[in-house]
């Protein structure tokens, strides 16, 4: 019996060294983000950083519970890395770090920050990496309402559904 093979190899993806990414319990710190981003290269340090807001849609949140899958949301994080060097190829530092467990109202759940020699380039692949990031990486946030309840949602959901997530 023949095994089909694909026609091209699969390629894993690693990243540059200059690069870092994380998915980790940790609280998260802008100030080692912007540390990790920065080179003496860089005419700009873009830093994009998500918190936990206190309400969706108008009802009142206490905390949002977060959950990924590890080994495929930090491929996701390495194909956005390699995508950005594909369109901006001046970019020199990609970074990362996305926050899982329970985080209450007014903590950091996600930070990017791009390290480029023009801010034009920066600010457009870090836009991209965000919502490429919501949109692709396996990441679920469970969000907790005031009134004692709460609700699963997929964080790529929300980009498709339109939803303010």
């Amino acid at each position: 019996m023949k095994s089909v093979l694909p026609s091209t190899p699969i390629v894993t993806l690693k990243p540059k060294i200059e690069d870092s990414f994380a998915i980790t319990f940790a609280p998260l710190s802008l100030e080692e983000i912007h540390a990790l981003a920065d080179d003496s290269a860089n005419g700009a340090v873009v830093v994009m950083s998500g918190m936990v807001r206190n309400q969706t849609d108008g009802k009142p949140v206490v905390s949002l519970e977060y959950q990924a899958y590890e080994p495929m949301a930090l491929r996701v994080f390495y194909q956005i890395a390699a995508d950005i060097r594909s369109a901006w190829p001046a970019v020199n530092r990609v970074v990362i770090h996305h926050r899982i467990g329970r985080l209450q109202v007014g903590q950091i759940s996600v930070l990017v920050a791009i390290g480029c020699p023009h801010r034009s380039e920066a600010f457009a692949a870090c836009r991209y990496a965000i919502d490429t990031l919501k949109h692709n990486a396996p990441i679920w946030k469970k969000e907790h309402w005031q009134d004692g309840s709460s609700t699963w949602v997929s964080i790529g959901a929300c980009e498709q559904s339109g939803q303010n997530c």
